[in-house]
């Protein structure tokens, strides 16, 4: 069950939202981090199921081991109500490191106040202070509201069209 604060149909935020990276030994962010990255697995944007809690520990376990891994939380009135997984990874064409954002979540109630737009402003930011050549994400086709604020904030689609593959093992 969520917690209380997550239960308040389409909360309204009173203060400027903060952000806090991620301290993989730190319960809170654990519990931040599984409960948003289940929330979005749920979604029908996510369309997976939830992870156990074994799984969530295992992940914690394995992004921490991973240096040029973080996950940024932007969180409202002090409470974690979204998250952004990302890896730091190198351009062989730039020769420079660039960002890959993974995972991108606004908890659902919060949604509509541009928290969304606010989280990917700091990770553009983050990405201009550590000289990355570009950000990369991957986005389903049918994920509207999502693609909006990409193209509202100069993302597009590369030229020419890539497309991303998959073979499971």
């Amino acid at each position: 069950m969520a917690p209380e604060f997550y239960q308040t149909p389409k909360y309204k935020m009173t203060t400027e939202p903060t952000f806090e990276y991620c301290d993989f030994k730190n319960p809170v962010h654990l519990e931040a981090m599984g409960f948003l990255l289940n929330h979005y697995m749920e979604d029908p944007m996510g369309d997976h199921p939830p992870l156990k809690p074994e799984e969530l520990a295992l992940l914690a376990e394995k992004m921490a081991e991973r240096p040029h891994a973080f996950i940024l939380f932007i969180l409202l009135d002090g409470k974690y109500v979204g998250m952004s997984t990302c890896f730091e990874l190198l351009s062989t064409f730039k020769i420079k490191p660039y960002l890959y954002i993974h995972d991108f979540i606004v908890h659902g109630n919060f949604r509509g106040q541009k928290l969304g737009r606010k989280l990917m402003e700091k990770l553009v930011d983050i990405a201009r202070e550590r000289d990355y050549c570009k950000i990369t994400l991957e986005v389903r086709e049918d994920n509207e509201a999502a693609l909006a604020l990409y193209r509202n904030m100069s993302f597009e689609e590369c030229d020419p069209k890539m497309y991303f593959w998959t073979k499971k093992l």
